[in-house]
């Protein structure tokens, strides 16, 4: 009961702080953009609507603005088939787009595979489940790796075999069918054996756009980190706890507030369910190596 009642207490200075909705801003943002840009995606083959064809691999938005994901293309080009000027043109888009972002933005305001594991995260909280396998984070470079390779060595588009992205797009086109199968797979994976598991450990497409965005200027910022009360809440709600404490707690000399590591999904969650507002998005220049200011309402506190 009480482990029940310590899961309902996280975030709720921040809601009594600054209200519910001040307290949910972020991921509020942030299903609108992946239930909008999901819809887009769907509207044409179930409403005749097509603003924008194709997926989340390759589209073409009002029959102007072509995007292609880069790690399906540079699968692509590994297996012996170059993409056409028009991909090409698609894929410069996407890269530069998240480089200026940070790259795993896709997997927190995008990809509609999260709002999948967040669910079991939320689940698995709920049910109190406590342990886990564990897998190093760096298993998803291997996978990353593993598909580049096979790639190149069969000739096959390999990640695009499971990709649970697209099988989710079949899926709600097609109905019920193999392809949910994939997405219950993950579901029950984070929920009943690792959490966070396939975002945060097995899934190649997070890897790679961390290394598109690792030096992105957009990031996160415990700007007030004086402020921190140490709740801890902001660990429990990122779907990778290990990007704050260097940036939180000063580790290592003239370490600045801002998160630097290119795993940070800028979902926004840490900025949400702090009481105190550390946190904040910024620029990764903007990273002096000791910050001392508090606010006034913050030192009152």
């Amino acid at each position: 009961m009480s482990q029940m009642s310590n899961k309902q207490r996280i975030g709720a200075e921040a809601v009594e702080t600054k209200g519910w909705f001040g307290a949910h801003k972020w991921l509020i943002l942030r299903r609108l953009s992946q239930l909008s840009i999901l819809t887009l995606f769907l509207l044409g083959p179930l409403a005749g609507i097509w603003i924008v064809k194709g997926n989340l691999n390759y589209s073409y938005t009002l029959n102007v603005l072509p995007l292609t994901d880069p790690y399906v293309a540079l699968q692509s080009l590994l297996a012996g088939k170059v993409p056409e000027t028009l991909g090409l043109i698609g894929v410069g888009i996407v890269l530069l787009f998240y480089f200026l972002v940070g790259g795993r933005v896709y997997c927190s305001w995008v990809c509609p595979i999260n709002m999948v594991t967040d669910a079991a995260g939320w689940l698995r909280d709920r049910l109190g489940i406590k342990g886990a396998s564990s897998l190093s984070a760096k298993t998803r470079y291997w996978v990353l790796g593993m598909t580049l390779v096979g790639s190149a060595v069969t000739g096959v588009v390999l990640w695009e075999l499971i990709n649970p992205v697209s099988m989710l797009h079949r899926g709600l086109i097609f109905g019920v069918g193999a392809a949910w199968m994939v997405v219950l797979a993950i579901f029950l994976f984070d929920l009943f054996v690792m959490n966070r598991g396939w975002c945060g450990r097995l899934c190649p497409v997070g890897a790679f756009y961390s290394l598109v965005g690792r030096w992105s200027p957009v990031r996160v910022s415990a700007s007030l980190r004086s402020a921190c009360n140490d709740c801890m809440d902001c660990f429990e709600v990122c779907p990778e706890p290990q990007v704050i404490r260097p940036a939180l707690k000063g580790e290592g000399k003239g370490v600045g507030p801002v998160i630097l590591a290119p795993n940070c999904t800028n979902c926004g969650r840490c900025i949400d369910v702090c009481s105190k507002d550390v946190f904040r998005f910024g620029l990764r220049t903007n990273n002096p190596a000791s910050t001392i200011a508090i606010v006034a309402q913050g030192a009152k506190r």
